[in-house]
C-alpha cells in the first residue's frame, strides 16, 4: 500500500476505532502494552503494516493517521498486531468470519480455529474487522417516538422468530425475514419490536457454564450461545443474521429500522454488557446505535453503567430500559423504563390462587410512574412461556445436558392438573382459561405491556425454562399454532385492540384512587364481593377494580366508558355486588373467561346489557370485564327528560316576569 503515508496529526479529536475521512484513515485503539501496529488489507488483497508511534499515544490509546492522494473508496480489512498477539478492534462496525451460524456450517470447518495466514506479518487471525465508506439512504426517516402509555412491546429472537419452515418467509432467521413479519405484528397491535442481542457474538461455546460452575460436557458437541448473552462486539450487527451469500448486516438492519418506522413502529435492541467493558465504551455504543441506526431504544442487560447512560443528555429522548434505575436522575422527558420481573412474579401467584395476593394485584394493576415507565410482562426470556406456565409444575431442561442444574427453580407456574402434554379435556380448557386470564391481567394493567413472541398463539418450549443453547424446534416459533390456536390468538388480538381503544387502561399519569376531578367518582377504586368493601385478607381470592371513564379521554375528546374488572381467582364461583353507575348508564358485558368461547369477548358495539345490574356471578378462576355505557333507549329517555326540564324552567321564568 505505497499510496498511504503516515501523517503525524495531533490536532483532531477522532473517535475510537477506524474512521475514513475523505483522503485519510484515522485509527484509535486502546492497548495497555508497549507496542501496537495497524495491519491493513485492501479488497484486492494487498496487506501493509503501519507501526503506531509512541509519541502519538495518549494514555493507553494508540493513534495513527494515514493519508493518500485520492478519495478513499471500497472496503478494508484491519486489525492490530501487538507484542502479545492479534487484537481486534472492539469498536469495529462489521466483522468477517462468522457469516455462517455455527450450527449450520455442515462443512466441518470450525469458524473459530480456521485461521488465515498473512505472509507479510506471519501472523494468523480468526476474525477480521471490516471498514469502508458506505452510504445508506434513510430518506425522510423519522422516529415515531410513541409514548410509553401507547406502547405494546413484542420481544423476539431474530433467528427463532422465523427459522421454522412454517414462518413462510424467505431467508428464514434473518433481519430480512423479521421485516417480512411487520404486517403480522402491526395487525396484532404491536407498536414496539424488541430484539434479543443482535451485536456480533460467538454462538459456539466450548464448555457449559452454570452459575459460574463449569460442568463436563460428556463428549457432547460444543454448546451454542443461542440467546447471545455473552462477550460481543458492541458496535457491530451479527453477520449471520443477514441474508444472501454476500452478507451486509449493517444495511439489512438499517432497512429493517426504516421499514418499521414507515409503519409507525419502533425498534429497541437488547444490549448485553458483561461489566468488563470500559463504561465510556458502553456509552459510546449506545450513542452509536441511536445515531447510526436510528433505533428507538436500548434495553440494557448485564452490568451496564446505568448512571452514565441514564443521565446522558444525548440519550434523553431515547427509550432506555433496565432492571432498575435506582439513584438515576429521571430528567424532564419520560424515557427510562423499569424492566424487571416484579409484575410476572406477583401476577402469576395471583393467577394460580396463592394466598395473600390481592394487595399485589391491586398494586400491580395501577402501578404507573410519572417520570419513568413500568414495563410489565407475564413471560420473558428467562423462565416459562405463557403456555408452559399453565402446563408444567417443574422445569424440563434435560435437552440442555446440564443435569437439571440450569434455569430458575421457581417459575410460579401450575400445570392445571397434568404435567406437560395431555388429552384431558378439562385440563386443556382450564389451561386456555388461565392463559386468557394472564393476557387480561397484562393488558388491563396501567404499565407498558410486553408480549413474548409466540405467546399470542400458545407457543411452548416443552417445559424448558432456560433454552439458551437450543437452536431447534424448542426455540423456533411454530407458526402453524396460529391456526391451531386461532381462537386464543383472536382473543389476544382483541384484548390489545380494546386496551388501545380505551385510555383509562393506559393513562399518562399515575392513578391516585381519589376524586381529583370532583365528578363524584375516584379514578380507580377497589371492591370485594360487596361494592366499596374490598377484602385483602390472605384467604380471600376475589377482587374487583373499577375505572372511572371521566379520567380518560378518547381521541375525539369524549370521555371514556366506566369499567369494572372482576377477578375471581378462587376455585369456587362467587357473586359480586356491582357498584352503582351514574344516571343513564348500565353495565354491559365485554369479557368473561368463565363462559364458552363464543361469549368470551364481545365485539365492539354488541356488548349485551346485563339483565341483573346489582350483582354478577363469576365462575371459578375467571376474569370478567364489564363496561358502563349509556343504553340507546335510556339515552333517548334522558334527552326527553332534559327537554321537559328546560321547558319547565322557561315556563317558570316567563310566569315570574309577568305583571299581576
Amino acid at each position: 500500500m505505497k499510496q498511504f503515508r503516515v501523517v503525524a496529526e495531533t490536532d483532531r479529536n477522532y473517535p475510537m476505532g477506524l474512521t475514513i475521512d475523505g483522503k485519510r484513515i484515522h485509527v484509535s485503539v486502546k492497548w495497555p502494552g508497549s507496542a501496537c501496529s495497524l495491519v491493513l488489507t485492501e479488497e484486492q488483497g494487498e496487506t501493509a503494516v503501519f507501526e503506531m508511534a509512541q509519541e502519538l499515544r495518549q494514555g493507553d490509546v494508540w493513534n495513527l493517521t494515514l493519508e493518500t492522494d485520492r478519495q478513499i473508496k471500497g472496503c478494508f480489512v484491519y486489525g492490530f498486531q501487538t507484542e502479545q498477539g492479534w487484537l481486534l478492534d472492539p469498536y469495529g462496525r462489521v466483522f468477517r468470519g462468522r457469516e455462517l451460524w455455527g450450527a449450520e456450517t455442515g462443512s466441518g470447518v470450525d469458524l473459530e480455529t480456521d485461521s488465515r495466514t498473512f505472509p507479510e506479518t506471519g501472523f494468523k487471525r480468526k476474525l477480521e474487522t471490516v471498514a469502508g465508506q458506505t452510504v445508506f439512504e434513510w430518506g425522510e426517516d423519522k422516529r415515531p417516538q410513541i409514548p410509553y402509555e401507547d406502547c405494546v412491546i413484542y420481544k423476539a429472537h431474530v433467528r427463532g422468530f422465523t427459522k421454522h419452515p412454517s414462518s413462510h418467509v424467505r431467508d428464514r432467521g434473518t433481519f430480512r425475514a423479521v421485516m417480512e413479519k411487520i404486517p403480522y405484528m402491526k395487525e396484532l397491535g404491536v407498536t414496539t419490536l424488541e430484539l434479543m442481542p443482535v451485536m456480533e457474538f460467538n454462538e459456539v461455546r466450548e464448555e457449559t457454564e452454570v452459575h459460574m460452575v463449569k460442568l463436563p460436557v460428556d463428549n457432547q458437541p460444543p454448546k451454542l450461545n443461542y440467546w447471545g448473552y455473552g462477550d460481543s462486539f458492541l458496535f457491530a450487527p451479527k453477520a449471520s443474521y443477514s441474508s444472501g451469500k454476500r452478507k451486509h448486516p449493517a444495511t439489512e438492519l438499517k432497512t429493517l429500522v426504516r421499514e418499521l418506522h414507515k409503519n409507525n413502529m419502533e425498534l429497541v435492541l437488547e444490549l448485553y454488557v458483561s461489566g468488563k467493558e470500559d463504561p465510556s465504551m458502553v456509552l459510546d455504543a449506545v450513542r452509536y446505535w441511536a445515531r447510526e441506526y436510528h433505533i428507538d431504544g436500548i434495553h440494557l442487560v448485564g452490568d451496564a453503567p446505568l448512571n452514565l447512560i441514564g443521565q446522558d443528555p444525548y440519550l434523553s429522548r431515547l427509550k432506555l430500559w433496565a432492571e432498575y434505575w435506582n439513584g438515576v436522575d429521571e430528567g424532564s422527558h419520560r424515557h427510562l423504563g423499569w424492566y424487571n420481573d416484579g409484575f410476572l412474579r406477583d401476577m402469576r401467584q395471583v393467577l394460580k390462587g396463592d394466598d395473600g395476593g390481592l394487595n399485589r394485584l391491586a398494586y400491580r394493576a395501577k402501578l404507573n410512574l410519572e417520570k419513568s415507565a413500568v414495563i410489565n410482562y407475564m413471560a420473558g426470556t428467562n423462565g416459562f412461556t405463557l403456555a408452559d406456565m399453565v402446563s408444567y409444575n417443574e422445569k424440563h431442561n434435560e435437552a440442555n445436558g446440564e443435569r437439571g442444574k440450569d434455569g430458575p427453580e421457581e417459575n410460579d407456574s401450575w400445570n392445571c392438573g397434568a404435567e406437560g402434554p395431555t388429552k384431558k379435556r378439562k385440563v386443556l380448557e382450564l389451561r386456555k382459561k388461565q392463559m386468557k386470564n394472564a393476557v387480561l391481567m397484562l393488558f388491563f394493567s396501567q404499565g407498558t405491556p410486553m408480549l413474548l413472541a409466540g405467546d399470542e398463539f400458545g407457543n411452548s418450549q416443552s417445559g424448558n425454562n432456560n433454552p439458551y443453547c437450543q437452536d431447534n424446534e424448542i426455540t423456533w416459533l411454530n407458526w402453524n399454532q396460529q391456526k391451531s390456536n386461532a381462537e386464543f390468538y383472536q382473543f389476544v388480538k382483541a384484548t390489545i385492540a380494546f386496551r388501545k381503544a380505551h385510555p383509562v387502561f393506559h393513562q399518562v399519569k399515575p392513578l391516585l384512587g381519589m376524586d381529583s376531578l370532583g365528578c363524584g367518582q375516584p379514578d380507580i377504586s377497589c371492591h370485594g364481593m360487596k361494592a366499596w368493601q374490598p377484602d385483602f385478607s390472605d384467604s380471600c381470592h376475589q377482587l374487583s377494580i373499577m375505572y372511572c371513564g371521566e379520567y380518560g379521554h378518547k381521541k375525539d375528546g369524549t370521555r371514556d366508558e366506566d369499567f369494572l374488572l372482576i377477578y375471581n381467582m378462587h376455585w369456587e364461583p362467587h357473586s359480586f355486588a356491582l357498584p352503582k353507575l351514574p344516571k343513564g348508564r348500565r353495565w354491559h358485558l365485554v369479557v368473561d373467561t368463565g363462559r364458552k368461547e363464543s361469549e368470551n369477548f364481545w365485539e365492539n358495539g354488541n356488548e349485551p346489557m346485563l339483565e341483573e345490574q346489582r350483582t354478577y356471578e363469576a365462575e371459578p378462576r375467571s376474569i370478567v370485564v364489564l363496561m358502563g355505557k349509556t343504553h340507546p333507549e335510556l339515552e333517548e329517555e334522558l334527552k326527553t327528560r332534559k327537554t321537559r326540564r328546560e321547558r319547565h324552567k322557561n315556563r317558570v321564568s316567563t310566569t315570574k316576569g309577568q305583571t299581576p
